[in-house]
């Protein structure tokens, strides 16, 4: 691949990174599915799990952590393994959260989010073995990291008087759809990751991304944080 095709594609990659750290601070509920949610009675599955896809999809900053989980993942087993470990997280704590009516600040859950997208690429870029010449534990990381996600989606659904007829077959809904949601997004990732692996400029891409990864989740926690001391 041409050193300008390189170039173009690192910093095409810097730019995306960058706004969608950005369109992650924003990344709620838009107004239809904040009207039928104020609205709902009743068990509502399919709309609850399209809502739960829907904001998987849109949910930048939890796809950011998962491409910085991934990328140095070569068998399928390992991803399987590591997404796993996430969605145990993450579901434990929306279920948990929610049915408990655990009251959690949104902005310093999402700044934790933006950090764990922060330590992935710094994980990655092996910043831990060189500059502190210790390795935390992955799996554990992957884990504690999700039942911070699982905070951040359970504050977004708390904003809402969700109605407690049906509200667990809703919430199991919702959580279902975060993993479809999340499981499409993955594929098509691993995707692209895999066929640019074959290309010779994985390394220098590989390094790159990861650094913007970090930025984009110093961006993200930046935001979140001055939306805490602002308010």
């Amino acid at each position: 691949m041409p050193n300008n095709m390189i170039k173009a594609l690192t910093y095409l990659a810097v730019a995306l990174l960058a706004l969608v750290s950005i369109e992650a601070f924003a990344h709620g509920v838009d107004d239809k599915t904040r009207a039928f949610l104020e609205q709902n009675t009743g068990v509502q599955f399919i709309p609850f799990l399209y809502i739960g896809a829907k904001h998987m999809i849109t949910g930048y900053d939890h796809l950011l952590f998962l491409v910085g989980v991934i990328f140095f993942l070569y068998r399928s087993r390992d991803v399987l393994l590591y997404v796993t470990m996430f969605t145990i997280g993450h579901s434990t704590t929306l279920l948990f959260g929610v049915l408990s009516d655990i009251q959690v600040n949104a902005y310093l859950i999402d700044a934790i989010i933006g950090f764990s997208v922060i330590y992935k690429g710094f994980d990655n870029l092996g910043g831990f073995k060189r500059c502190f010449n210790w390795q935390p534990n992955t799996q554990w990381a992957v884990l504690i990291f999700g039942l911070f996600h699982g905070f951040g989606l359970a504050t977004k659904l708390q904003e809402f008087s969700l109605a407690d007829e049906g509200l667990i077959t809703n919430l199991i809904a919702f959580n279902l759809g975060v993993e479809l949601g999340q499981f499409a997004a993955l594929a098509l990732i691993l995707i692209m990751i895999n066929a640019w692996r074959k290309l010779p400029s994985f390394q220098h891409f590989s390094t790159v991304t990861n650094t913007a990864l970090m930025s984009a989740g110093v961006m993200l926690m930046g935001l979140q944080l001055t939306g805490y001391f602002t308010i």
